[in-house]
């Protein structure tokens, strides 16, 4: 089933605190990043052939009074290994950091019963939640390689000025080693019902589908450490809004591109792609349906045109070993490439590119080999395509939209700063969820008569080892 990963040799922990100021509706919640450790190219082989096979597990095979707006501010978690914000679970409530995902459809948290692979996670007890409720049921997430397993419940969930109540999630005993790893506690999945392993109403389609957003819009915009060897553990990563899209963010206008299918993923048609200015051969019909999955660090799509792809960069080779489904291209050169999914072209920075260098001569494209399962789209583009672009999510009609950044989001890049905090404004709307059938009700809280501060007490340190994201 679709999730994220994160994985490491060596953890911080944070810590976690709840305030109760009164703050304005419509804050942003930040995304925050992880410097870079100094892998060596044997790590570097782990990293890619664990991205690989992971990703192939996770595509295998009545109106309210007043609607409202709220961003999540994102964490940067190891140089663009994976964009994490937070949400505040429970009464009283208590924060979690969770990989911001449109790739998958549930929400799932690693349990206070937890007894393998957990130990410096935060963990939800439910027993310390006057509002959790359960019937028991059988939670599992399979990666092929791994598995979270555990129970179904249902509780308040609060995020960015908003809240559903009895809203569905698992909640995880079993995890299998490297699918969490600190700061990280679970993940949030911001695809459709439609491939929710629980079969429950997402947190996020709950509150667009009652009215409780402006607009049914959710954006991102995804800071860039990958080039920067000076990146602390956790830096800055952009933003998640909610109800609305960041005007400061982007220039020009979005272009909003329909959906290629019913929803399920979120899912575009590439029709085009140039490399070093040249054209090169893409399918048509399904074989083109490309997810757009900000849970997906780099770029997967089948053999056979990334082969076209690489063809066109001189001196570019198959990798071997635990590279192999990659592709190696000498590190003196610039690849210049652009993709398009029916409208505009857009260009992927050599930044984002250069996976990373192995040896003096030698660097590793982030565009690899994957081959799906049926029900699956076969091309993932992740966050290598997702960081030079203001991406937007649509509910209605089904659409994603992208836009060129502004030079507010490009200052943001490489720059160290203090890790924002997770900012969360008065809860101006409360949709009450109704679990696995879907249905949902709303009921209003003016602003001020709510207030949940989600400020996160970071303990940061420097993370070594490996962190794979999926």
């Amino acid at each position: 089933m679709p999730t994220s990963l994160a994985l490491f040799l060596a953890v911080s922990f944070p810590a976690f605190t709840l305030s109760h100021p009164t703050v304005p509706s419509g804050q942003s919640v930040p995304l925050h990043h992880r410097s870079r450790p100094q892998r060596t190219p044997e790590e570097w082989g782990l990293w890619a052939k664990a991205h690989r096979e992971r990703l192939t597990a996770k595509y295998g095979a009545g109106q309210p009074e007043k609607r409202s707006t709220g961003t999540n501010l994102i964490t940067n978690q190891n140089s663009d290994a994976s964009f994490f914000g937070s949400l505040a679970i429970g009464t009283p409530p208590v924060s979690y950091n969770v990989i911001l995902d449109t790739g998958s459809a549930d929400l799932w948290l690693a349990d206070s019963n937890c007894v393998t692979n957990c130990d410096e996670v935060a963990t939800f007890n439910p027993s310390q939640s006057s509002t959790f409720t359960t019937n028991n049921a059988a939670f599992n997430i399979s990666y092929g390689s791994g598995k979270a397993s555990g129970t179904i419940g249902a509780d308040n969930i609060q995020m960015a000025g908003f809240s559903v109540s009895n809203q569905t999630l698992g909640l995880c005993d079993t995890v299998s080693d490297g699918l969490l790893t600190a700061p990280i506690s679970g993940l949030l999945g911001l695809a459709f019902k439609t491939i929710a392993s629980s079969g429950a109403t997402p947190f996020w389609e709950a509150l667009v589908s009652a009215g409780a957003w402006d607009s049914p819009v959710m954006g991102f915009q995804l800071t860039r450490f990958i080039n920067d060897t000076t990146a602390r553990s956790l830096e800055p990563g952009g933003s998640f809004s909610m109800g609305f899209v960041n005007t400061t963010l982007f220039t020009g206008d979005i272009e909003y591109l329909e959906l290629a299918t019913d929803p399920s993923y979120w899912i575009l048609p590439l029709t085009a792609m140039t490399v070093q200015g040249n054209s090169v051969q893409v399918p048509t019909g399904v074989a083109a349906y490309s997810a757009i999955d900000t849970g997906t660090t780099l770029v997967g799509g089948p053999a056979e045109y990334m082969t076209s792809m690489y063809s066109q960069i001189p001196g570019a080779a198959p990798g071997t070993g635990n590279f192999d489904g990659y592709y190696t291209y000498p590190c003196d050169t610039t690849v210049n490439l652009t993709v398009s999914f029916g409208g505009k072209s857009w260009p992927i920075s050599e930044a984002d590119f250069r996976m990373t260098q192995l040896t003096q001569n030698q660097c590793i494209g982030a565009f690899f080999n994957l081959q799906t399962g049926r029900s699956a789209p076969d091309w993932i583009f992740g966050d290598t395509l997702l960081k030079n672009v203001y991406s937007v999510f649509r509910y209605d009609p089904p659409s994603v939209g992208f836009a060129q950044l502004s030079n507010v989001a490009l200052a943001m890049n490489g720059v160290n700063a203090p890790v924002p905090s997770a900012t969360v404004g008065s809860v101006a709307t409360t949709v009450t969820a109704t679990g696995r059938s879907g249905n949902s009700g709303v009921s209003m809280h003016m602003p001020g008569s709510s207030v949940v501060s989600m400020a996160v007490a970071w303990t940061v340190g420097l993370l070594a080892g490996l962190s794979i994201l999926l």
